[in-house]
């Protein structure tokens, strides 16, 4: 190479030279910038997640925070799981000893109320029987025992009936059977009873007797006002009890007023709560359970006929109930009004021949003798082929049949249209402890009457008359 073509080439490289070498320094500058502008960007996201996360700006503090916010969330979440795990196996432990509970105590309720005919046949007996000696001449001092008997024998009537009906009630055995009835068919006989009651406490009795027609179930409003008197006879110790009604838009008010201390107003409401009582004297006259006005109470709901109180303290209390007019016409047969003597100035009951049915013995001999103390020809006996072998041929005019006469057996109501079929104008009467409403409705419709045990003496007696004398 020569040194013309030495010296070009080496200014060529030369030159090269100093053009990379400005390419790599306007590089370096832009990478410079690059990365300065970077650095600001990078400073500026740093800046806002610092200022963003907490006002002190500690570096991360957010997300540290966050972290261990969800770390916990997450700990509580699976704790949550666990003790909704454990609540629900609770739960179902609590469910299934409830419905054990449950199970246990309507089979409970169910049970008494099963029983009641068992638990009310021999109290009927006894009442039987210790009515039959009231009509007996005794001395005084054995007269005086008696009548102590009797009145025993209905604190305990009165007590295992308020356990049935709450039986009855809480098993939901207990049912309402509405029915047109004359009010005086109700209400003569518990004045009647009552009078009598109220007598011996050295109380007047004042009735005002009504002809109007209602719609009720007969038995259940029977123990609403029933109970009505009872504690207005406990708890008066002077004056005078009234019954009577009075004529309203909506319905009849049945009213049952007394003028003993009255039930101050804070505790009008207690009362129908059970085992709740008025604060009244401790007396032998107000023993009781505190279940009466609860029953009432659970009645009136049932028949849908309200129940007032209004009372003042020292001067009375006036309970009453208002049952709705009936609808339509009430059965001819209804009136149960006792005439002591008929038109020939006799007794109709002397001398009547008077048909029982039953298969408890003790119920036998306790009619046979209630009744023979009145002067009926009683035949009583288990079953009719023995009633008809004993009769000499007299036909029964009244037929009084237990209901339940045993398994395998025709009820009561069937066997009384049996018999009236065999004796037409026989007049029948069934007596049950059964307080279903379909025994009660099926008697009705088969037009005979039903009285419930344990029965009343002067409830039958009142009956009877009424049925003599129309025969």
């Amino acid at each position: 190479m020569d040194l013309f073509q030495l010296t070009t080439f080496n200014a060529d490289a030369s030159e090269k030279s100093h053009i990379a070498e400005s390419t790599d320094a306007v590089d370096i500058v832009a990478l410079r910038e690059e990365n300065r502008r970077l650095r600001k960007v990078c400073q500026a996201l740093i800046e806002r997640v610092e200022t963003g996360g907490r006002s002190d700006g500690a570096p991360y503090a957010a997300f540290e925070r966050s972290v261990l916010l969800a770390e916990q969330v997450r700990e509580r979440t699976d704790e949550l799981h666990r003790t909704l795990d454990e609540l629900s196996q609770v739960n179902t432990r609590l469910l299934a000893a409830k419905a054990e509970a449950e199970a246990a105590n309507l089979s409970k309720t169910k049970f008494l109320a099963a029983v009641s005919h068992d638990l009310l046949q021999p109290l009927n007996a006894a009442r039987l029987f210790a009515s039959a000696l009231e009509t007996h001449s005794l001395p005084d001092v054995s007269q005086a025992l008696v009548g102590h008997i009797g009145r025993s024998l209905k604190d305990v009537e009165g007590l295992i009936g308020t356990l049935v009906d709450i039986s009855r009630l809480d098993a939901g055995v207990l049912h309402a059977d509405k029915a047109p009835f004359a009010v005086s068919t109700l209400l003569d006989a518990l004045a009647e009873e009552y009078r009598q009651v109220a007598g011996v406490r050295g109380l007047a009795l004042h009735y005002v007797p009504s002809s109007a027609v209602v719609e009720s179930d007969l038995a259940l409003l029977a123990r609403v006002i029933r109970n009505f008197l009872s504690n207005a006879v406990r708890y008066t110790e002077q004056g005078r009890v009234l019954l009577g009604c009075r004529r309203r838009r909506d319905g009849l008010e049945i009213m049952v007023g007394d003028t003993g201390p009255g039930i101050p107003e804070q505790q009008r409401d207690a009362i129908f709560l059970e085992f709740r009582r008025a604060n009244h004297s401790s007396s032998a006259h107000s023993r009781g359970l505190g279940l009466g006005l609860a029953i009432v109470d659970r009645i009136s709901i049932m028949l849908e006929q309200p129940i007032t109180l209004a009372s003042r303290s020292g001067v009375g209390a006036l309970f009453s109930i208002t049952v709705p007019y009936a609808t339509s016409a009430a059965p001819a047969v209804t009136n149960t009004r006792y005439a002591p003597s008929s038109d020939t100035g006799e007794d109709p009951l002397s001398g009547c021949v008077i048909w029982v049915i039953d298969d408890d013995q003790a119920i036998i001999e306790g009619m046979q003798a209630l009744l023979g103390s009145w002067g009926c020809r009683v035949r009583a006996a288990a079953t009719v082929s023995a009633l008809e072998a004993t009769s000499d041929g007299e036909r029964p005019v009244v037929l009084l049949v237990d209901y339940h006469l045993g398994e395998h057996r025709e009820t009561g109501i069937e066997l009384a249209a049996r018999l009236q079929r065999r004796y037409p104008g026989l007049a029948a009467v069934v007596i049950t402890a059964n307080h279903e409403a379909e025994i009660k409705r099926a008697t009705r419709e088969a037009g005979m009457h039903c009285l419930l045990k344990p029965l009343k003496p002067l409830r039958l007696r009142m009956l009877l008359g009424t049925l003599l004398n129309k025969t």
